[in-house]
């Protein structure tokens, strides 16, 4: 079982790190250099450069002609950067009443500079959430993630449909666009059908609660890629 280490890294590499857990996270596998250049927004040499970097410091395996991985040692030090960023934001929310929209820029700042000390004071002023405001899990102390046990909106077959458990927060045009219409974590997505050549998706929402239900509407793949549904679907 791997613990969050005490030793941090340049905010560059946590960065990189962090990154790369993500989109492994996303697509189930090793990351490719061209994908994290682009979500990094630097070039590809760069990116190539601070890899050899990290291999060289034991924290990401690259062989030629693979993706990159990280190491156990990578792992548990973008683990550590994911937990502070989740709680972070899940503060922001809570006790701070930002919007869901607004917390991801300001946890990418401050996840780098908070120190564990008061990372320990806002988990336990928390109640030691096991997700973020988006529906993302967060580590715990020794780097163990809740499970998440549900499946991108497209992934499911017409016809199915769940609640809706996570969203993606790096647009935040996305977060804008549920909150406006009044899409909430916990309302029923069933996914419809697709418009013909590759047109937008359709999706009934039952919302939970009181609250009055929308029916269909018509979301762009973006959004829709961006949505996870509960297991159950």
């Amino acid at each position: 079982m791997s613990t969050v280490p005490a030793e941090r890294h340049s905010e560059s590499v946590e960065n990189y790190l962090k990154t790369i857990f993500l989109l492994s996270e996303r697509w189930e596998g090793s990351v490719g250099v061209s994908a994290l250049a682009e979500r990094l927004r630097v070039s590809s040499p760069s990116a190539s450069g601070m890899i050899r970097r990290l291999v060289e410091a034991g924290l990401v395996d690259h062989a030629r002609y693979a993706g990159i991985s990280l190491t156990p040692a990578g792992r548990a030090s973008a683990l550590a950067v994911v937990r502070r960023h989740r709680l972070i934001e899940m503060f922001l929310v809570t006790e701070l009443e930002l919007n869901w929209d607004e917390v991801h820029v300001e946890a990418e700042a401050l996840e780098h500079s908070v120190s564990d000390r008061l990372l320990g004071r806002i988990d336990d002023r928390l109640g030691h959430p096991r997700f973020d405001p988006h529906g993302d899990p967060i580590p715990d102390r020794e780097g163990r993630l809740p499970e998440v046990r549900g499946r991108r909106l497209p992934r499911l077959r017409y016809g199915e449909g769940g609640t809706l458990i996570r969203v993606d927060d790096t647009d935040p045009a996305v977060l804008r666009f549920l909150d406006e219409h009044d899409v909430r974590l916990g309302d029923r997505l069933d996914l419809i059908t697709r418009r013909p050549f590759e047109g937008p998706y359709v999706v009934r929402v039952q919302r939970h609660g009181d609250r009055r239900n929308v029916g269909e509407q018509e979301w762009g793949p973006s959004l829709v890629e961006a949505l996870w549904v509960g297991a159950d679907a």
